[in-house]
């Protein structure tokens, strides 16, 4: 068994990896300074709740204390509050994530697994998305951090010994997600305004496709990920559902009214992971696909 931090343990992936480390029988950290908010349904019996700031390099250090792997998971991860906010945003995610790093190779940690976003791919005209080989031109400036932290990753690997990972997610969502927060927003909000009687507001003309995929399967690509032998040379994996559907495709699968609204800045049109790296690297796929994934999310929430 080992010990392991995850920064942002208490957001929503956070939570779901923290449920099924404490399953696995290991040690788990949470670090984190509750920037979304406290949610007392996430809180976790077994593991150990850190508030701190990631870009509190001596605080990171010593939680770090005996701690065999980290899950970078903390940021300010909202693409339309990045673009409102970019310096802010910059010092999180950027300064945020070089602190990490740096704790690592202080405190000896032997592996950092960063979690990266698809919107680092910007808008493309070829798909699906690999990870190797196509210039990466971010459209908002999350985006951009996301991807100084792949950058970030390869060289502490390169330079200083760290091990690393990034997993560039493609639409998580699932349990314990914040209907207000910045992770599957589209699907979490419509199961709220559904479950309070109201419209679903979609954004633009709904033709944005994504790789919706269950939490579950990205917990299961980070364990992985913190225990292949196959790499921890800052390789950028995809982890998607390799099935783009469209927020019109949410809206018939939850079912009811819906409003149409403007467009957000910053969103590309569609997304598609190549997931062949994942499939070589960590033996993984997913599992889940989006109908039975959102059934699974209403029982969860207590809805039909």
């Amino acid at each position: 068994m080992a010990t392991y931090l995850i920064t942002g343990g208490a957001g929503f992936i956070g939570t779901n990896l923290t449920i099924a480390l404490l399953a696995e029988g290991h040690t788990v950290k949470v670090f984190d300074n509750y920037a979304g908010g406290k949610f007392e349904d996430r809180v976790q019996e077994g593991a150990e709740y850190i508030e701190g700031d990631i870009r509190d390099k001596a605080a990171l250090v010593a939680a770090l204390d005996g701690v065999d792997g980290i899950f970078h998971m903390a940021a300010l991860p909202r693409v339309g509050y990045s673009v409102e906010h970019p310096e802010l945003t910059h010092d999180v995610n950027v300064n945020g994530t070089l602190n990490v790093l740096q704790a690592a190779k202080e405190a000896g940690v032997k592996r950092v697994v960063f979690s990266s976003s698809s919107s680092t791919y910007g808008d493309q005209e070829v798909f699906p998305l690999k990870e190797d080989g196509m210039e990466k031109l971010p459209i908002a400036p999350y985006a951009l951090h996301k991807l100084i932290g792949e950058h970030y990753g390869r060289l502490f690997a390169a330079l200083y010994g760290v091990e690393t990972i990034s997993l560039i997610y493609f639409n998580v969502y699932g349990p314990y997600a914040d209907p207000n927060g910045a992770h599957a927003l589209v699907i979490g909000r419509f199961l709220k305004q559904k479950s309070e009687g109201e419209p679903m507001t979609i954004c633009g003309d709904g033709e944005y496709f994504r790789d919706y995929t269950y939490v579950d399967d990205v917990v299961r690509a980070n364990i992985l990920a913190m225990t292949t032998e196959k790499a921890g040379k800052g390789e950028t994996i995809n982890i998607g559902n390799n099935n783009p559907r469209s927020v019109n495709d949410i809206v018939k699968i939850i079912g009811g009214e819906s409003v149409f609204v403007d467009a957000r800045a910053g969103d590309g049109r569609y997304f598609e992971a190549d997931i062949t790296k994942a499939k070589e690297l960590l033996g993984w796929e997913p599992s889940m696909e989006l109908e039975e994934g959102i059934a699974k999310l209403k029982a969860h929430m207590g809805l039909e």
